[in-house]
Order: structure tokens, then C-alpha cells, then sequence
């Protein structure tokens, strides 16, 4: 599928990651590429391996016109669901950025509130560079997170699962319950916590 892109020199790409997990920030992030430093293999963050994810968002960050990371916290997802939570930080990934895009493709169906022209794109990730390094820097963002939050709570095994939903997750939640991070209003962290008050 060809992507038709407008004529214009600045033109950002965003993508999430962490919709799914029980646990942590939905993360965003925005990317403007610089057309004179091409980066090769750009691609779906979720097709790379870890150690070719690292060294893209390096390569990234060094050589993009400019980045931003937006996010939203546990508790705003809480508040507001995940699919607005997600809208509105991607937003703030766009409102990030140091240099005001022109248009602004989003990977997805739906398109954040944003102050200039865009585009969401179905698989955008696979088909838009700025959506990959966008996808890839979101990525690598929010596993670091996870194996921090790993760190502080060995027990839950978030370096491997990163917070997504697996039988060991749903094994931790069970023993250990729900700790501050823990996404309240998603199911199966409601059904912990109603355990727990019993």
C-alpha cells in the first residue's frame, strides 16, 4: 500500500505502545525524521529484536530532526479508558516536539486532538519511517520502564512480560495482588483486588 505523503519538509509520525499491559504508562512518541541522515532498517518496532530496537532509537535520537516521548500514568487511564488515555498522549508526544510539525501521520484508525493536519494510518508502523522510529523509540522506551518497575518488584517478572497479560502475570497478580502501578480499572486487575477486599 502506497502512503500518499504531502509536500512538506516537516512531518512527524506517532505510534504507542502499551495499550494492552495491566501494568505501567501507555507511552507514546513522536518523530520527525531529517531527510539528509537516512537511517536503514527502520521498521515495525514489534519485528525487530531487542538488541536492533536499541540501536535504532540511539540511531534515532541522534539523527532525527527532532523527538518526544508523551505519555499517560495508570491513574489517567483509570479516568479517562485506554483509548483516550492513549489519544491524549499522543498529543502530548506531538506537543513535545521542539520543532511544530506540518502534518502528522499517526499509526492507527483514530487521530488524537492535534493542531495541524493528519493522517492515521492502519499499520503505519510497517508503511511510515516516521511512524516506525516513532514506534521504535516508544518501544524502547517503555520496556526500560518495565524492567525498572522489575527491579523494584522481582516478583511480578516485568523484564520478561513487560505487563502484558500472561499466565505469569495472572500468577503474580493472584499471590502478590495489585501494586501502585497496576492499571485499576482493567478486568483482571478488578478481579484481584475484589478478591482482596473479601
Amino acid at each position: 500500500m502506497q502512503i500518499e505523503r504531502p509536500n512538506l519538509a516537516l512531518i512527524a509520525g506517532v505510534d504507542e505502545v502499551g495499550r494492552g499491559p495491566l501494568v505501567g504508562d501507555v507511552v507514546t512518541a513522536a518523530v520527525i525524521l531529517d531527510p539528509t541522515k537516512p537511517i536503514a532498517g527502520l521498521a515495525d518496532s514489534k519485528k525487530l529484536t531487542d538488541k536492533k530496537r536499541q540501536a535504532l532509537a540511539i540511531e534515532i535520537k541522534e539523527k532525527a530532526l527532532c523527538w518526544s516521548i508523551g505519555r499517560c500514568s495508570p491513574t489517567e487511564i483509570d479516568e479517562l479508558n485506554i483509548l483516550q488515555a492513549t489519544m491524549l498522549a499522543m498529543t502530548r508526544a506531538v506537543e513535545g516536539l521542539s520543532t511544530a510539525p506540518e502534518f502528522v501521520f499517526v499509526d492507527g484508525n483514530r487521530l488524537p486532538a492535534l493542531a495541524m493536519p493528519a493522517q492515521a494510518v492502519v499499520k503505519g508502523d510497517s508503511l511510515v519511517a516516521e511512524i516506525s522510529a516513532a514506534s521504535i523509540i516508544a518501544k524502547v522506551a517503555r520496556d526500560d520502564e518495565m524492567i525498572a518497575l522489575d527491579k523494584r518488584h522481582p516478583e511480578y517478572g516485568f523484564a520478561g512480560h513487560k505487563g502484558y497479560p500472561t499466565k505469569a502475570h495472572f500468577a503474580a497478580l493472584e499471590q502478590y495482588g495489585a501494586i501502585e502501578e497496576h492499571r485499576k480499572s482493567f478486568k483482571p486487575v478488578q478481579r484481584v483486588l475484589a478478591m482482596q477486599e473479601k
